[in-house]
């Protein structure tokens, strides 16, 4: 079990760099009272401030992580001591039985995970109908009038030119967004904040803005008149303003199974949230997912996702005219390791993919993309991408890993996987020298 993963992969989990430079500190049998392992957990004792040693355990099926200390961290540095031991230096970590207060806890866990399969089995509880669809005309009408306010908001900017912008204050964003927020549209909130920055963006600035606005007039039209729409293309109009389906709702849809490859993971902090975006790859269906999860700054993020691990998992998609978004309805067995992935044979084929999934939704806003046999290249201050026809990609500018991407193929070709915007690829792992490095790619925002 310790080679399913790499010393990389566990320190990718931790919260923050200090916890993982303790967490280093922590990474030496000879601090650890005791240390043990089995096929399904593994646990130690370490000696801290406190009279007894703080006890932590490791659920290897996920992972995911206990420990007896007063942390708020999430994993602490003893879960990731315990964890680095495991992957750098099994041996160390004999097998044994496991004790009592380590069975106590995967049995609490397995119970559950029993109830929540369950529930999702039986599906989402029974509602009355009329109740709900007036729930629903309610919001439709609250939405409907809030879209009506962004409608007059954009027409002022393009009867006033785009130049005009460039002059307003924070709070002309501000403002629409807030009664975005009011109108129970928050992706549209979202939509409105991202574009406050866009004239600070370099000479062609006028042209993404001038993109933004009528992405967002689509969307207003498309939601006056969405009853006309076909369902796939409802479900993005929704899905864009923030009125998407709840996890329960999806369990009892139709779930497709097979084992996924963990390729990138990329987190956000805004406004004290945390959004997890996790990409996957289905080793036989070749098909990708995304699993975005949200939780406040105060709660431990999703460790259960290591990036450059595999599991067998049954998925369930979100509705739209290009699915990607899913959510894990089932897990089945323990993680694997990738072991190399698949990806575009050149950007011709990337870029016609990306312009299929872009014409069925035009709010598309993270593309994933697998580039194989290409070379990373510095471009002036940026970075680009060649593949084997001499084609260039460009790089998100000013990124932190291009040395070390350059690095990691020594000069020879490599599969890159990343996050494609429809103007530059930010990198999230690759493939080169027959080893999986995935990227650290986090950001406040």
């Amino acid at each position: 079990m310790a080679s399913t993963w790499t010393t990389e992969q566990v320190l990718a989990l931790a919260p923050d760099p200090a916890s993982a430079k303790a967490g280093q500190g922590l990474a030496s049998p000879r601090k650890w009272v005791t240390l043990g392992q089995d096929d399904k957990s593994a646990w130690g004792e370490c000696q801290g401030s406190a009279k007894l040693p703080y006890q932590a355990s490791i659920d290897l099926s996920e992972p995911a992580f206990k420990c007896t200390c007063p942390s708020r961290k999430f994993p602490c540095k003893h879960s990731l001591g315990l964890f680095l031991i495991l992957a750098g230096q099994p041996a160390a970590v004999k097998t044994s039985a496991a004790p009592a207060w380590v069975g106590e806890w995967l049995s609490g866990r397995s119970q559950r995970a029993e109830k929540k399969a369950a529930k999702a089995e039986r599906g989402p509880a029974p509602v009355d109908p009329v109740a709900q669809q007036k729930r629903a005309a309610e919001r439709e009408a609250t939405v409907a009038s809030g879209l009506k306010d962004l409608d007059l908001w954009l027409r002022d900017i393009v009867r006033q030119g785009l130049a005009s912008v460039q002059t307003r204050p924070e709070r002309f964003w501000e403002t629409t967004a807030a009664r975005m927020v009011d109108a129970q549209a928050p992706g549209v909130a979202r939509l409105v904040r991202q574009m406050s920055g866009i004239p600070a963006t370099g000479k062609e600035w006028p042209d993404r803005l001038l993109g933004a606005l009528g992405r967002l007039h689509l969307l207003r039209e498309g939601f006056s008149r969405i009853d006309t729409l076909p369902t796939p293309v409802q479900a993005d109009v929704r899905a864009t303003i923030g009125w998407t389906k709840k996890q329960e709702e999806l369990f009892g849809e139709k779930s497709g199974r097979d084992t996924w490859l963990i390729v990138g993971q990329r987190v956000e902090e805004e406004d004290r949230l945390r959004a997890q975006r996790a990409w996957l790859v289905g080793r036989d269906s070749g098909r990708a997912a995304l699993l975005l999860s949200f939780s406040h700054l105060s709660q431990p993020r999703d460790a259960s996702l290591v990036t450059g691990t595999t599991f067998e998992a049954d998925l369930v998609f979100y509705p739209g005219a290009f699915p990607l978004r899913a959510v894990v309805k089932e897990r089945h067995g323990t993680p694997g390791r990738v072991a190399g992935f698949k990806g575009y044979g050149n950007f011709t084929e990337a870029y016609a993919a990306y312009a299929t999934a872009l014409g069925a939704n035009p709010w598309l806003e993270r593309f994933p993309m697998a580039l194989e046999n290409v070379l990373p290249a510095p471009s002036g201050q940026s970075w680009i991408l060649r593949d084997q026809s001499g084609n260039a990609l460009p790089l998100v500018p000013r990124l932190e890993c291009s040395w070390e991407l350059l690095a990691l193929g020594g000069g020879n070709s490599m599969t890159v996987f990343g996050e494609w915007d429809g103007e530059y690829l930010l990198p999230l792992s690759v493939w080169a020298e027959e080893r999986f490095w995935a990227f650290n790619q986090s950001q406040n925002v």
